[in-house]
């Protein structure tokens, strides 16, 4: 593939490498229409346009979609960063109004934090900038770094140990854990002690299926050990399996002070030092500059400190 003359380059536009982009992404023309709000004709000749330009065939049809060249996945990173930086001298120079603000906020967030910050920011978003949609992808850590930073989310909110230098984070708050179960199975709540917490029935809440915790560390590094009787990868469905079950379940601060009373359980500090863990938000450092970024994240404290 040899240097791109003049003529070339003008026939290249940005709608052109976000259909590149998004191939490369989804692997099917019919999501990337989806997505961009195409036609699949109009995927089909953007992407013939492509050819022609790069002087490769880019996408080869498989029976699983399309499958990327040598030369497509090549041309990854450069397009990216051209579209980035397209997206960014758009910014520059641009305003943001909340109150004429139109357009979709995908932001990637687990259930903790689904339940715990965004009924109240969505309220706050709908009452400030009414025209802007706010759309959940329940996407875990790593999954949500690579959103970010392919563009498929805005934000995400949650703790990474490791974030990437590739992305920016504001700290939202510290959380920590209670212990939450029906009455009689923490009949001294708000206290229980280390050999009740060992001997009592425990659901576990563990996106990936596991069946050991944060907890059960703690405990074997102190020669203790807990019995696990159900596995749940949301902390909701796992409050309601407690409330009829008579286990009790481990869970973050927030999740169990804002709905553990609603499922009919009382809750306890647990008798363990279990490691607290920052909650942020995070985004793509692409998007620093991004006024709607920055509004969002301004909004977002907001809401928690009010």
């Amino acid at each position: 593939m040899s240097d791109l003359s003049q003529t070339e380059l003008r026939k290249l536009d940005l709608t052109l490498l976000l259909v590149f982009l998004g191939l490369l992404r989804h692997r099917k023309a019919a999501a990337v229409a989806g997505e961009l709000g195409l036609t699949q004709s109009a995927i089909s000749q953007a992407l013939k346009r492509l050819r022609d330009v790069f002087r490769d065939e880019l996408f080869l049809r498989r029976p699983h979609g399309m499958e990327p060249t040598a030369a497509a996945l090549a041309l990854e990173v450069p397009v990216a960063q051209a579209v980035a930086a397209l997206r960014g001298a758009l910014t520059v120079t641009r305003s943001f109004d909340p109150a004429t603000a139109d357009g979709v906020v995908r932001i990637a967030a687990l259930d903790s934090e689904q339940a715990v910050i965004m009924p109240r920011f969505a309220a706050r978003i709908r009452q400030m900038a009414p025209q802007l949609r706010l759309s959940v992808l329940p996407l875990g850590r790593r999954d949500a770094i690579e959103a970010l930073g392919d563009g498929r989310a805005d934000m995400a909110l949650g703790f990474l140990w490791d974030a990437p230098d590739s992305l920016s984070r504001r700290s939202l708050y510290q959380e920590s854990f209670l212990v939450a179960g029906l009455a009689r199975a923490l009949p001294e709540a708000p206290r229980i002690s280390l050999d009740a917490y060992c001997a009592a029935e425990h659901v576990l809440v563990a996106p990936g299926g596991d069946l050991t915790g944060i907890a059960d560390r703690t405990l074997e590094a102190m020669g203790r050990s807990r019995r696990i009787v159900l596995g749940l990868p949301s902390f909701l469905p796992a409050l309601a399996a407690v409330a009829q079950s008579g286990a009790i379940v481990t869970l973050p601060r927030r999740v169990a002070q804002d709905f553990a009373s609603g499922f009919g359980l009382v809750t306890a500090e647990p008798p363990i030092d279990i490691r607290r863990f920052p909650v942020s938000a995070f985004w793509h450092r692409r998007n620093d500059s991004d006024p709607l970024t920055q509004w969002l994240v301004a909004e977002l404290v907001t809401t928690l400190d009010s």
